[in-house]
């Protein structure tokens, strides 16, 4: 497989603290967001590398106990940014949700 994120896939990222795993993901979520009414094209790159990040932390055995709420989180991105939003997410939900992860993994540096 080839990886956008090459050094994190190499073993990089699991060194990183579940926080911070979870905060790179949102800041490839934003970017998206960001870009998604102007040039979807570059708003599609961005959930594909959040998605790749995702996959690396569904791989990460520190997050076995998260498992369910990470597959479940992939559902969902995959549903608002590709498909029908059958869940009803929202720009504003997904800030909201990342932003938890970002706020604990500065106070945890």
């Amino acid at each position: 497989m080839k990886y956008q994120h090459k050094e994190m896939a190499e073993g990089k990222w699991f060194y990183f603290t579940f926080f911070e795993q979870m905060a790179h993901i949102g800041s490839e979520v934003e970017r998206a967001i960001i870009w998604k009414n102007k040039i979807k094209e570059y708003s599609l790159k961005a959930i594909d590398r959040a998605l790749e990040l995702l996959d690396l932390t569904i791989r990460d055995s520190k997050n076995i106990k998260r498992l369910k709420e990470l597959v479940r989180l992939r559902e969902v991105m995959v549903d608002y940014f590709y498909f029908d939003n059958q869940f009803g997410s929202s720009d504003k939900l997904w800030r909201n949700y990342f932003f938890a992860f970002v706020y604990v993994a500065r106070l945890t540096k």
